[in-house]
């Protein structure tokens, strides 16, 4: 098995580009390709723009949680709607997305792990939702316990998904309403008149359009700089593999501190380190370093840290950061991120798993690959207007977050741009939060 999405994979969404539409989207990843959605439902005409693949990067790379367990407070309440459109999206895409609401299990090896799931449970009262903790025994019941755990903060109702193939098919539901999709498509820059968007210029030619929406995860810091606006936005590689085959002992998602675990819907399990990533140093660091210390500080035991990214990456070292309308750009010379997966952690994830169920052993694995994952320094998104573009709206850093909680975040996006109320309070989502004095504080996510 190889990685189901890269940049030599056909492209499947060729179609004409519209002179001009109601919205442009920039990026096929879920909070695109939801935003188009929701925006379709709202009767604007939408052209999606992706310079790769629909879903190539980190919304087909992620693990394929769909969960309210363990998120920051702000995030819950798009999260419990995320999850009942999640409900109905396979009668309308007309299509299985691997969705089903099989549960998520955190495991406990120490009781300080005890405690902080104690904590988080009064975020998960105020939200009824229904998160227990467990005991030793409780644990034993749903999982052979050999690594140990002592306990465990279970939510029956979260869910699994699977990511490289529900988004794919969410575009082809919208291509079959008419959406226009573009793959190999890159916006090398907005267009600007009279002090506000009004289109976008793409290598294949100038969309109009006096609302655009930005979701280009990874990159989306690299196009705003070109523009001279600035967010503190940073990507870390995240390695993830899949097993073979392998008998159903446990059909929903689970982890521990050192790692995590979906069962998946072709019979094998997606594993991944619980708290392991790597950050390649590139001029971004120096420059966002004092909004991201407080969490580099939390999160620095669990992060190796690498020289340089590679060539061509969003924040590498020679990436232009200036470029002309009618010249090649750093969209188009990489059209799909993908990293080179940590061999070595591969070989740990087999080592852990095979320590947690040893009557299962060491995995095969049929696969294994990584995603560059867009972080703020609070660890939650920017869903918001930019004010010094106007026209523009921004819905990016979702910080490892974004495949589950993507649809109530493409609803929100939606109605933002179409003037109407986004049923929910973004303050804490607000651009301004990097430039108003406001404490930068990563929330009490798990």
């Amino acid at each position: 098995m190889t990685f189901p999405i890269r940049a030599d994979s056909p492209a499947r969404f060729t179609g004409p580009l519209p002179a001009a539409a109601d919205v442009v989207v920039i990026g096929g990843g879920v909070i695109g390709v939801m935003t188009a959605w929701f925006l379709t439902r709202r009767g604007l005409s939408v052209a999606l723009c992706e310079k790769g693949r629909i879903a190539g990067e980190q919304s087909s790379r992620n693990w394929g949680w769909v969960r309210k367990q363990g998120r920051d407070p702000a995030e819950l309440p798009v999260m419990i709607e995320a999850l009942s459109i999640w409900d109905g999206l396979t009668a309308e895409a007309e299509a299985d997305l691997g969705f089903r609401r099989t549960g998520i299990l955190y495991a406990a090896k120490r009781p300080e792990d005890i405690a902080r799931y104690e904590a988080w449970l009064v975020h998960a009262r105020e939200h009824g939702l229904d998160t227990k903790l467990l005991g030793r025994a409780e644990v034993e019941a749903l999982l052979p316990n050999a690594a140990g755990w002592i306990g465990g903060l279970l939510t029956p109702s979260d869910a699994r998904a699977e990511p490289w193939i529900a988004v794919p098919r969410l575009a082809d539901a919208l291509a079959r309403k008419g959406v226009a999709i573009a793959e190999d498509c890159a916006v090398r820059a907005l267009d600007i008149a009279g002090g506000r968007v009004a289109g976008v210029v793409t290598e294949r030619g100038r969309i109009a359009a006096d609302r655009v929406v930005l979701a280009g995860g990874a990159w989306s810091s690299l196009l705003l700089a070109r523009h001279g606006a600035r967010i503190p936005q940073l990507s870390v590689r995240a390695t993830v593999a899949a097993t073979a085959p392998l008998p159903e002992f446990y059909s929903g998602a689970a982890s521990d501190s050192s790692f995590a675990m979906r069962r998946r819907a072709d019979g094998g399990y997606t594993l991944a380190p619980g708290h392991f990533h790597e950050f390649f140093i590139g001029p971004d660091a120096f420059r966002h370093l004092k909004p991201f210390w407080p969490h580099i500080r939390a999160e620095l035991s669990g992060t190796r840290l690498l020289p340089a990214a590679p060539r061509f990456y969003p924040d590498g070292w020679f990436t232009p950061r200036h470029w002309a309308e009618d010249r090649v750009t750093p969209f188009e010379r990489m059209r799909v991120l993908d990293p080179v997966p940590n061999r070595a952690e591969v070989e740990r994830l087999r080592d852990r798993f095979g320590h947690a169920f040893p009557a299962l052993g060491r995995p095969a694995i049929a696969a294994a690959w990584a995603g560059m994952i867009d972080t703020m320094p609070d660890v939650v998104p920017v869903i918001d207007h930019v004010a010094a573009l106007p026209g523009l709206t921004l819905a990016t850093g979702m910080s490892g977050h974004g495949f589950g909680i993507g649809p109530g975040v493409g609803r929100v996006v939606a109605d933002l741009v179409a003037g109407r109320a986004a049923g929910h309070d973004l303050t804490r989502f607000r651009l301004s939060r990097f430039s108003d004095g406001s404490k930068i504080v990563p929330g009490p996510s798990l």
